[in-house]
């Protein structure tokens, strides 16, 4: 109970949490699963597959003089959004999401946003390689060969004792990192 300013007692008003859909305070994170003329799905994160969320979206959308229909499905996360196949239909549409504070980066299922970005950054730093090798050697290739240097260099140094990281260890890690990051299978035989 609380007193106002004349010294009577009222009642504590009721707070109701409501989201506020103007505001583009709240990013929701999204990808563009795919973006054909006329037709744009979208993949919602896992956080925000929220049935007023999702609606609200739909129903901004729906009211767009250029989008024909929308449809969502919670489960999974998806909203279909089919629209005039001209250029500026699409980009009309994209800048009406992005309006709504939703932005599009990568969004994947169960991991977390550290998990995403290290491997993010992993396949962004492959590809980085890949080019400035001119796609001779890769990160898939690089790994393996440096834990053999290692294992080449522990071998020399220390020699064959048995104490922290022995040569073989590395040595290891070097060929079975190889099978692995390569998913060597064996050669079909003629007959099959």
């Amino acid at each position: 109970m609380l007193t106002n300013s004349h010294g009577n007692i009222t009642k504590m008003p009721t707070v109701q949490k409501r989201i506020n859909f103007n505001q583009s305070s709240q990013t929701i994170s999204t990808k563009i699963v795919s973006d054909t003329p006329g037709r744009l799905r979208l993949r919602i994160a896992h956080a925000h597959r929220q049935p007023d969320i999702m609606q609200h979206i739909a129903n901004t959308l729906q009211a767009k003089s250029n989008v024909q229909d929308v449809r969502t499905n919670l489960a999974h996360g998806s909203i279909v959004i089919k629209h005039n196949a001209t250029d500026s239909s699409g980009e009309d549409v994209l800048a009406t999401l992005q309006d709504l504070g939703i932005i599009f980066a990568e969004v994947t299922e169960g991991n977390t946003e550290a998990a995403t970005n290290v491997a993010s950054a992993v396949v962004d730093l492959n590809k980085r390689v890949k080019q400035a090798t001119d796609g001779v050697v890769d990160i898939r290739f690089l790994f393996p060969l440096g834990l053999s240097i290692l294992a080449v260099r522990q071998l020399i140094i220390k020699g064959l004792q048995f104490e922290i990281i022995p040569w073989y260890v590395l040595a290891w890690y070097s060929f079975d990192s190889f099978i692995k990051l390569h998913g060597i299978t064996p050669p079909k035989s003629s007959a099959e």
